[in-house]
């Protein structure tokens, strides 16, 4: 293996950022991992390279951690849910502060090239996610036992189209559909919240539906679905999963499908011709 220098990971929850490290560290570069909000995976911790635990908040901390380590390319990872902005950031510091002072909203693409920006200023480039992960983007097919039925084909159909219109507006990715009649769409919630009102809204066999934004920036906030977002379905009844094939990473594969196919729910990668 051939050594190709370090990569700054700035992590958020969920399993995404230990396949990023496992895939990079494959590719000959170490990884500096620095965990931004709690409760990131612990494989992390035991894998990185070097492992800082500092919050999302003292962002002039996490800039100078990465260039005291010799990072030039960072990628960020992982779920920081943007409550965290609404619930109110606990002790930011100066550099923290100013950055969201001037945010003229509060969508996720403006904070993110914000923060994108933010660490230009030390020439900290942020790399493109799925330059490491593309295995873990599937193309068009159906990934489970179960083949999507005519009605969940409409539904998919419909919910892709309704998906692009809400990513197009930097709401969210995901909606929740049944009957091509919307039971949920993804705003400040996230992913699993919506899935969860949207199953229960829908009464048993509500079909989820998570594409890329139209002008999707490959640097953060790629769509993802893992085990949680299948945990999320089955407790709330829903029995099909549709993801943007080439778009969408796809974590935990092995152990979703399994499950997937134990609770007889469709799992299939989707196009705009589809």
């Amino acid at each position: 293996m051939v050594y190709m220098g370090k990569v700054g990971l700035l992590a958020g929850v969920g399993n995404l950022p230990v396949e990023f490290l496992r895939a990079a560290h494959q590719m000959g570069h170490e990884v500096i991992v620095i965990s931004v909000v709690p409760d990131t995976a612990a494989a992390l911790k035991t894998e990185a390279d070097a492992y800082y635990e500092i919050n999302v908040a003292k962002l002039d901390k996490i800039i100078k951690t990465l260039l005291r380590e010799g990072v030039t390319d960072v990628t960020m990872i992982g779920k920081v849910t943007k409550e965290i902005l609404f619930k109110g950031i606990k002790f930011p510091d100066f550099r923290a502060v100013k950055l969201l002072a001037k945010l003229r909203n509060r969508k996720d693409d403006t904070i993110m090239l914000a923060i994108v920006d933010e660490l230009a200023k030390d020439n900290l480039v942020v790399a493109d996610q799925t330059a490491y992960l593309k295995p873990l983007m599937p193309p068009p097919g159906v990934l489970t036992k179960r083949n999507p039925t005519e009605e969940e084909k409409e539904d998919i159909r419909f919910g892709f189209e309704t998906a692009k219109a809400m990513g197009g507006m930097d709401i969210g990715q995901t909606v929740v559909v049944k009957h091509k009649a919307v039971m949920a769409i993804e705003a400040i919630e996230g992913t699993d919240a919506c899935i969860r009102r949207g199953g229960a809204l829908g009464r048993g066999g509500a079909c989820v539906v998570k594409v890329a934004k139209p002008n999707q920036d490959v640097r953060f906030d790629v769509p993802a679905v893992g085990k949680q977002t299948l945990l999320s379905m089955i407790e709330s009844g829903c029995t099909l999963l549709a993801m943007e094939a080439h778009k969408t990473l796809f974590v935990e594969q092995e152990e979703v499908l399994a499950l997937a196919d134990e609770h007889r729910i469709c799992i299939c990668a989707v196009d705009e011709s589809y």
